[in-house]
């Protein structure tokens, strides 16, 4: 039995370890390819070439957070069958499908053309080169939506029938459109696009602050602040009407995140708290009054459950759960202020003018990496004990292994990821502390010829 225990502790350790790692960079490509798509189109349209000499600037560190992202990513698959076989035994008739569209829709689209987005414009025109690029970003989202779809369901299943202790589907549409998979979507898209937002933000503050005052980098922090003031505030309304969602269909983990443990009607908003769950109870708790209904179900005496509500054995870790939202949360204020700052100082006219904006800028570059797996955690160690919430039990989900083999791998894992992690960190943060470069060279033989309408085209350049 404590054999069966070390495995579960290391499995699921293990997957942590390989999942944090690995969400980091889909974070930063899924809003990076569609920058890169923005840009590329404005350069297109305005043929201004300070938009292609940030496209090819930020192209280089989509290219490495890309590969990146693939190899750490692959691993996640084979732990299904190795630490997790009898998860996948039960629920790999409605997970596997989705994970297998997820390949041929969006993987395959953003291989196909991302060879053609990066080395291809010296072998196709600009409009194809545009499509190309437009077939990444899409692509990255598409394996965001599938991805999402198979976790939301883990949450909230819907669109099933179990037999003989296997999971059927009875309904795709209910299995892909289950109840948190709406919020959990749109809240995962918008942080991926802020995290993306605030390296761009902080890496033109940066450039500006060590004296670098380019259009170029200049208009790359107009551009992000915009971008900010409005995906902040709408994060902050889809993250609103999902934690009303974790409310209506996961309560154990919603009280677990509130640090609530009596069930209350007018419900306080807990700031700070050290949670007990031997104790079952809050120590050193600095609380709102009421404000913790009013939030999440809109009235001042509204009903929340607390975590005595359930058997110790159903609920999760209370303290990590608790912490990490509020993590999260906290960030999610910081980006906030970013927004309101940024849009006033640009609409005074000294926003890179102003130091002490463009030192939080660069203090927020982790900001979104943080939120995301704040965020995460938040979510999945709130799910526990269960990999499908309410249905299937973690401890049941396990592979019969040892605790010395998992804990081999896991050590292979560490050891590995780190020197991929570092390399991949040396060259990006190397990249980023350069900023974009002032010329650009000859980009294919289409672009060498200027169009009679401009003289000037950016093809005619020489190193």
């Amino acid at each position: 039995m404590q054999e069966s225990l070390d495995m579960l502790l290391l499995g699921r350790i293990q997957f942590a370890f390989v999942v944090s790692f690995h969400i980091i960079f889909p974070a930063f490509t899924i809003g990076l390819a569609s920058y890169l798509a923005m840009l590329e189109g404005l350069w297109l349209k305005t043929n201004k070439d300070i938009y292609l000499i940030l496209y090819r600037y930020w192209v280089k560190i989509f290219a490495i957070s890309f590969g990146m992202g693939v190899v750490s990513g692959v691993v996640m698959s084979y732990q299904f069958g190795t630490n997790w076989s009898l998860f996948a035994e039960k629920t790999g008739n409605v997970l596997g499908p989705l994970l297998g569209y997820e390949v041929m829709t969006a993987f395959f689209l953003e291989a196909s053309f991302l060879a053609i987005m990066l080395f291809g414009w010296n072998k196709v025109g600009r409009k194809l080169h545009f499509f190309s690029t437009c077939a990444v970003a899409v692509g990255t989202v598409i394996s965001a939506f599938w991805i999402l779809a198979a976790n939301s369901w883990m949450h909230t299943p819907a669109g099933y029938e179990i037999r003989d202790g296997i999971f059927y589907t009875t309904s795709w549409s209910e299995v892909i459109f289950n109840p948190s998979f709406p919020y959990r979507f749109l809240h995962m898209v918008l942080a991926a696009y802020l995290t993306t937002a605030f390296v761009v933000v902080g890496t033109s503050a940066l450039q500006i602050l060590r004296g670098q005052q380019r259009e170029a980098i200049v208009v790359m922090l107009k551009m992000g602040v915009l971008f900010i003031a409005i995906v902040a505030p709408l994060q902050l309304f889809i993250g609103h009407e999902h934690g009303i969602n974790v409310h209506e269909h996961q309560p154990v983990k919603l009280a677990a995140m509130e640090g609530h443990w009596e069930t209350h009607s007018g419900a306080p908003m807990i700031m700070f708290a050290l949670p007990d769950q031997e104790a079952e109870k809050n120590h050193y708790e600095l609380a709102v009054p009421k404000l913790g209904s009013l939030i999440v179900t809109h009235t001042l005496d509204g009903e929340i459950k607390g975590l005595k509500e359930w058997p110790a054995s159903e609920r999760p870790p209370v303290a990590l759960v608790f912490w990490t939202f509020r993590i999260m949360v906290v960030l999610g204020m910081l980006m906030l202020l970013v927004a309101v700052w940024g849009i006033w100082l640009f609409w005074k006219g000294g926003l890179e003018r102003q130091k002490n904006f463009l030192r939080l800028c660069v203090l927020m570059i982790p900001a979104g990496f943080l939120a995301v797996l704040s965020g995460w955690f938040t979510a999945e160690v709130g799910r526990q004990p269960y990999t499908v919430y309410g249905l299937l039990r973690t401890v049941d989900s396990v592979s019969p292994l040892t605790a010395n083999s998992v804990g081999m791998s896991l050590i292979v894992f560490v050891f590995t990821y780190l020197i991929v992690f570092i390399a991949g960190i040396y060259y990006i943060s190397k990249l980023i502390i350069d900023g974009p470069a002032t010329q650009l060279g000859p980009i294919s033989e289409m672009e060498s010829k200027p169009r009679l309408s401009d003289r000037s085209s950016i093809g005619r350049q020489e190193v």
